[in-house]
């Protein structure tokens, strides 16, 4: 007969046997939180054995699954592209008042002074069959330009696409002055005062006045920041032009000759067939588009002392223009519809044509009066190179009955 066990013996069963069950309840829930160890294991079959014949198993991280998502970085602020000049389409600081200078375009005017520095150069005829240029200034204020000229009767409609400028010129005859003093600019002429204006005695007169810029802008804190007049621009040379790689504007007593530079990209200006010359610069003025601006022109009723005739050239409304840039010439159409509004260009089909960033020259032409533009030809779409070459081995002469479709129709 076998005894019945203690009290005590039965106590220390019990523990132990709690204790046991603890510990292998313990062991399961250490089990399943151990990698490798859980359902998301997955056994190795024999066919992935190696030679040592130890098993590599693939599996799925149950680390991996039971780690917290990692958050998206959160996007930062865009950007904003920077602002580019609606009168050259480079990146520049926006704001800026527009000053706009009347200059003389005679072979005693050179050099120019400041005019390299212009977002955009008009050429405009005056009496006697001579020209004059009236520089835009925005992006960047000479304090020496000129030689300053009086102002003339195209230059009020001109203007007025830039709403109410600063005006620098150095007179007018008086029976212009009530037509001047109603424009909408900041006149900032001799007429208003003298700061800012000066004789270069090194020089001859009438060739020997100059404005400093930067005084002009300082008399016109009202003056209007550059706008948008029309033009528009892209780095992209368009497609359907031809090539072009010089354009020629006569007048019976003036000339403009623009020569394309395949180097520099731009087009090397010369003013009555002599090199266009700075003062600040060793080297012609250049531009990188320049555009022929086809006007009406009329006989207007203001005269000159000796009685030359104030011609009036109409850049409201619309007409025909080329546009020249990167060696390549369009036919375009040129549109303003009132004083207020730009002067937009287009193509035949009625796209926007988009200028060369850099300065701009506007030649306006009377419409009875043809440019040259030269070869005139299609590019040789053989070629490795599209570029045309500073050499054209054709010439093209824009009112020859041969070339029904040349520049000047």
């Amino acid at each position: 007969m076998t005894d019945a066990p203690s009290p005590d013996l039965r106590r220390t069963r019990t523990v132990t046997s709690g204790l046991v069950l603890g510990l292998a309840v313990s062991s399961l829930v250490l089990g399943a939180c151990t990698p490798g160890s859980g359902p998301d294991v997955q056994a190795p079959s024999a066919s992935s054995s190696g030679a040592s014949g130890s098993a590599a198993p693939s599996t799925t991280s149950s680390a991996a699954a039971m780690s917290s998502p990692t958050s998206e970085p959160t996007p930062g602020p865009t950007e904003p592209p920077p602002w580019r000049s609606p009168l050259t389409g480079e990146v520049g600081e926006e704001g800026q008042p527009v000053l706009i200078v009347k200059m003389d375009n005679t072979r005693n005017a050179q050099p120019h002074a400041g005019l390299s520095k212009a977002d955009v150069v008009y050429i405009e005829e005056v009496e006697y069959g001579m020209t004059r240029i009236a520089a835009v200034f925005s992006s960047e204020i000479p304090d020496r330009i000129g030689p300053v000229r009086s102002a003339r009767i195209t230059d009020i409609d001109l203007l007025a696409q830039y709403r109410r400028p600063a005006f620098s010129y150095s007179g007018a005859q008086r029976k212009m002055f009530p037509v001047l003093d109603s424009a909408p600019f900041v006149d900032v002429s001799p007429r208003r005062g003298d700061a800012g204006y000066s004789r270069d005695y090194a020089r001859r007169a009438p060739y020997n006045y100059f404005i400093d810029g930067t005084v002009a802008i300082e008399r016109a804190p009202k003056a209007s920041a550059a706008r948008d007049i029309g033009f528009t621009f892209s780095e992209d040379v368009p497609v359907g032009g031809r090539v072009a790689t010089s354009a020629r504007a006569a007048w019976p007593y003036s000339s403009a000759e623009f020569t394309y530079r395949p180097r520099k990209g731009t087009y090397s200006v010369d003013l009555n067939d002599e090199k266009a010359a700075a003062e600040e610069s060793k080297e012609a003025q250049q531009a990188s588009t320049v555009v022929i601006q086809y006007v009406k022109q009329e006989a207007s009723r203001f005269f000159d002392k000796g009685g030359g005739n104030t011609p009036h050239a109409e850049t409201i409304g619309s007409g025909r223009a080329l546009v020249l840039r990167d060696g390549m010439g369009w036919k375009a159409r040129w549109d303003r519809p009132s004083a207020k509004q730009g002067t937009t260009f287009t193509t035949a089909e009625g796209e926007p044509l988009p200028f060369k960033p850099g300065q701009v020259w506007v030649v306006l032409l009377d419409r009875d009066r043809k440019a040259t533009v030269e070869p005139w030809t299609w590019p040789d779409t053989t070629s490795t190179s599209a570029s045309p070459s500073a050499s054209p081995s054709s010439t093209m002469v824009p009112q020859s009955s041969t070339e029904p479709s040349s520049a000047s129709d």
